[in-house]
């Protein structure tokens, strides 16, 4: 922490601006994280309950209200409600086959409900690719700075530049510091969220047949 003050201390604009930089990097990082942390487990938690609960309701109605009590991230309803189809008269929906109608809202509704699990995807993924090369471009900048004032006042030995040289070093190293914890967080969510699709994709398939078996299903 000291060598973080001296830093700043010794750096310009842009060096702080970095550092800045950084920190907002690293507390969106660890919010988007914990969030959703907290989203998917829930969102496996319910998937793993709510679906045999809304299989093993004697009928549509009470199956819906099963399901409302354990969807707490509303990640299934969108597909069940996808499945009550309803007639849309004059437009080019309506006049294709029932088929084709269930198809279409159920990739819709799955892809809404995909999209909801992917959410702040990308920017853990873009925080992971970046945050290493702004530390490395705070330290290049501190290094320079550094070496500018040195040069400036005329006294350049060993020991006076290995301290602000050792000192623009940590930006490098809070570089790391935030993408590490972005780029390993990404790839865990990213096995949940695969497993979550695959877990909806045959929900969708299932109520596509069952829709299609029983028409007059929640209507």
């Amino acid at each position: 922490m000291d060598g973080l003050s001296e830093f700043l201390q010794r750096s310009d604009a842009i060096g702080r601006a970095v550092t800045l930089v950084l920190l907002l990097m690293s507390v969106s990082a660890w919010v988007v994280i914990l969030w959703k942390t907290l989203v998917l487990r829930r969102v496996r938690q319910d998937l793993d309950r709510a679906i045999p609960a809304f299989w093993a309701a004697p009928d549509w109605s009470l199956a819906e209200q099963r399901l409302a009590g354990l969807d707490r991230e509303r990640i299934l309803w969108p597909l069940v409600d996808a499945a009550r189809l309803r007639p849309v008269n004059d437009t080019l929906e309506g006049q294709s086959h029932r088929q084709s109608q269930l198809t279409r809202r159920l990739r819709e509704a799955l892809q809404s409900s995909l999209m909801t699990l992917q959410f702040g995807q990308v920017m853990l993924a873009s925080i992971g690719s970046t945050a290493p090369f702004v530390g490395l471009f705070g330290t290049v900048w501190g290094i320079y700075h550094a070496l500018m004032e040195i040069g400036s006042a005329g006294n350049f030995t060993l020991d006076k530049v290995a301290g602000p040289v050792g000192e623009a070093l940590i930006m490098t190293a809070a570089g790391l510091a935030v993408a590490i914890p972005a780029v390993l967080a990404y790839n865990l969510f990213g096995k949940w969220v695969n497993a979550c699709e695959v877990a909806l994709e045959g929900f969708a398939h299932d109520l596509r047949e069952l829709a299609l078996e029983h028409p007059g299903q929640g209507d």
